[in-house]
């Protein structure tokens, strides 16, 4: 029998208010004796010889707060995980090693996939997890344990089966184990692997309401991108793949007309609860809206459709407003939940409340009609549904239900005027919504998310012909670079005032392919030496030298129970795949072999988990396309400025998702492949592919024809 100690007096508040972290400072209050991770925890619990429960969660989480509320405010609840455990509260976003690691086991050892709150415990000595859920209610209900009755007997199987335990834990390592090294390479990754995916899409896709799968639907922008490349790619052969253009096109319509997109303040929510598109979970994260900016712009350059155009910019402009801090990093997450009445979080509220999930988001039709003319209201309640039954809790979600072209169609005004009597409509709205208690804001900074934002908001800026989009980008480089770059290794997380945490692959990898996307709308000496900087410590601090790939974490942070090597793409791109596109970008930038081989070898060694599961690996696929037909790579220079911007500017605009073009000025400070191309004239071009180039082009006509050659438009 192990020793149960006699728990020291509880601490109130509790060790976590001195974290930066909002989630952690959501539960310092708590009366449970919370730990962050860390030594002192760690030590406690090998100390004690106590299990620990490690709770992780963040801030924008509803269940993580229902469970705070129902659970770790409970007095009692907090008395009994207080005396049988060590409790450990972990941000997810801050600590994305651990949250990979702990949603594996869960995996393991629940046999489903886990989530948000993830509830898992550990032995002390070795932090092996022993067992796992996600969300656990206060009474059995749902098919589900309460919460008490879990720890009770948690601590009960702890000290009873020592033995049992050994051996599961020994299995449950070794099984992590495995889980890093991956499916065995099936061979060289070719042509074959694309069209696999390409066939598992399409028998994924859901051809009535778009996107791909069943209920709750997420965006997946990984696999729509992939789509869009496979599309243009057939199209260059003469043989355009329109099928997939479709997937591609009628999935992002139809998110942008459902209630997955604030159709007021712009801006995705995380996912749909069910499969229209209609009723999302309301929280907004950074990530996601960073990945879709890129996305929908890109789409706009390859169709032309207004509607993408819209979506992008409204969340470009919804990134500044609301997400980017004075000082030029962008926050991490709004909360799906509004405060309501003394603060905190609302378990349900009366239909003309404004708090509780997602309640800043929704009306009633009395609340817009006082709002808005009677000319307004019509037009708004018959285009957003106002004119039909509540969608969500007796109130109305905002959604397209009727287009407004239809509504043209039916008589009355014209398209310009119903669009101008919408906008108007709208911004009354959105100016009253502005007075309700707001969601609570996740002001951290988080280098992976910020590169992800900065890279969508690059290529709207390129797409759009908008410069105000590169200008924040590069507020949110400078911002990192100043503060979250130290000593020559990058930090994972800005919150204030203090970096913290050593960057992971994601940080590395996302930062290198948005400073790519960034040098081509803008030169900059110091971003070419940073994204130099970040590929050397890719190779140096994360590089699998014996199998080929790049695990999560750097070879001088802390030991763990695994330390991944991600494929998969999730709710961010897998690392690895962006990690082989960029670093092969960079590569033939500079003519650098050691970051081609790299990057081969990582798609190399990813062909196992490719051809085992082609759906999962929408960027590795992406990576691999560029590995068949490298990217083609237009080198800019001349004595005339203009002239250079002019031509940079036609090269950008189009969608060619694989063409690469850069304009150093003529003082630039280039490294020996670059420096190599000299300026001849006002303006010339080199056009390079795969480490061959041709020789320069100095005539418009001739510098037309080529950008036509590569750039794909439906209408084209």
């Amino acid at each position: 029998m192990r020793a149960i100690t006699t728990p020291k007096p509880l601490i109130m508040p509790n060790r976590l208010t001195e974290e930066t972290s909002p989630y952690l400072l959501q539960h310092a209050d708590n009366p449970v004796d919370w730990y962050p991770w860390g030594e002192e925890a760690l030590s406690a619990a090998r100390a004690a010889d106590r299990p620990i429960l490690l709770s992780i969660g963040y801030s924008a989480c509803h269940w993580c707060h229902v469970m705070a509320h129902e659970s770790f405010a409970d007095p009692e609840t907090a008395r009994i995980m207080n005396a049988l455990f060590v409790n450990i509260k972990v941000d997810r976003e801050e600590r994305p090693d651990l949250d990979r690691i702990y949603q594996a086991a869960h995996l393991l050892l629940a046999r489903r996939p886990g989530g948000w709150p993830l509830t898992v415990f550990l032995t002390p000595d070795d932090l092996t997890p022993f067992f796992a859920g996600t969300y656990f209610p206060p009474a059995p209900r749902h098919g589900l344990p309460a919460f008490r009755q879990v720890l009770r007997q948690v601590a009960d199987f702890y000290r009873a089966h020592h033995a049992e335990l050994a051996r599961q834990n020994a299995a449950v390592r070794e099984a992590l184990a495995r889980a890093v090294a991956g499916p065995a390479p099936a061979g060289r990754p070719d042509e074959a692997l694309l069209t696999a995916a390409r066939r598992a899409l399409a028998e994924a896709f859901d051809a009535r309401h778009g996107g791909f799968g069943a209920a709750p639907k997420f965006p997946h922008p990984g696999d729509i991108d992939l789509l869009l490349r496979l599309w243009c790619a057939s199209r260059r052969r003469g043989a355009p793949d329109r099928q997939a253009l479709h997937m591609a096109v009628f999935t992002l319509e139809q998110m942008a007309r459902g209630g997955l997109f604030d159709q007021l303040g712009g801006g995705f929510f995380r996912y749909s609860t069910d499969a229209r598109w209609e009723i999302p979970h309301f929280e907004k994260m950074l990530y996601d809206n960073g990945l879709l900016l890129g996305l929908y712009a890109q789409a706009h350059a390859a169709t032309g459709r207004g509607l993408f155009a819209r979506v992008a910019r409204a969340t470009a402009e919804w990134a500044m407003t609301e997400m980017q801090a004075p000082d030029g990093g962008y926050c991490a997450s709004l909360d799906a939940d509004s405060a309501g009445g003394e603060g905190g979080y609302c378990a349900s509220l009366d239909a003309d409340s404004a708090g509780g999930e997602g309640g800043y988001y929704l009306w009633t039709p009395d609340q817009a009609r006082a709002l808005l003319t009677p000319e307004e209201y019509a037009l708004l309640a018959r285009h957003y549904g106002l004119d039909g039954p509540p969608n969500f809790e007796g109130r109305w979600h905002l959604r397209v239900r009727a287009p407004l072209r239809e509504l043209a169609r039916a008589g009355g005004p014209g398209l310009p005027a119903l669009g101008r009597t919408l906008d108007q409509a709208r911004r009354r709205l959105l100016a009253a919504r502005a007075e309700r208690p707001r969601p609570a804001r996740d002001d951290k900074v988080l280098t992976a998310w910020n590169a992800l934002m900065i890279r969508g908001m690059a290529l709207a800026a390129r797409h759009l012909d908008e410069p105000r989009y590169a200008e924040s980008a590069t507020r949110a480089v400078d911002f990192i670079h100043a503060r979250l770059w130290r000593n020559g290794r990058l930090l994972a997380v800005w919150k204030d005032s203090r970096a913290r945490f050593p960057a992971y692959l994601d940080d590395h990898a996302f930062l290198l392919h948005a400073l790519l996307e960034l040098l081509q709308l803008r030169w900059r000496d110091a971003d070419l030496t940073f994204a130099r900087d970040l590929a050397e410590l890719l190779l140096a601090r994360f590089q699998d030298t014996a199998a080929g790939g790049f695990f999560f974490t750097a070879d001088d942070h802390e030991a763990l129970p695994q330390r991944p090597k991600p494929w998969a793409d999730e709710s961010l791109p897998a690392g690895n795949a962006v990690a082989a596109l960029a670093l092969a970008r960079l590569g033939h930038l500079l003519g650098e072999p050691r970051y081609l081989t790299a990057a081969e070898r990582t798609v190399q060694a990813a062909a196992g988990a490719l051809a085992e599961h082609p759906l999962a690996h929408g960027s590795l696929l992406a990576a691999l396309a560029e590995q068949l037909a490298p990217p083609r790579l237009l080198v800019l220079r001349g004595t005339d400025a203009a002239a250079v911007d002019a031509w940079q500017r036609a090269a950008l605009r189009p969608y060619a998702p694989d063409r690469l073009s850069f304009a150093p000025p003529v003082d630039a400070a280039l490294p020996p492949a670059l420096a190599a191309k000299m300026p001849r004239g006002p303006v010339c071009a080199y056009p390079c592919q795969g480490g061959t180039c041709a020789p320069p082009v100095t005539e418009r006509a001739a510098f037309d024809a080529l950008l036509a050659g590569a750039a794909c438009a439906t209408g084209a």
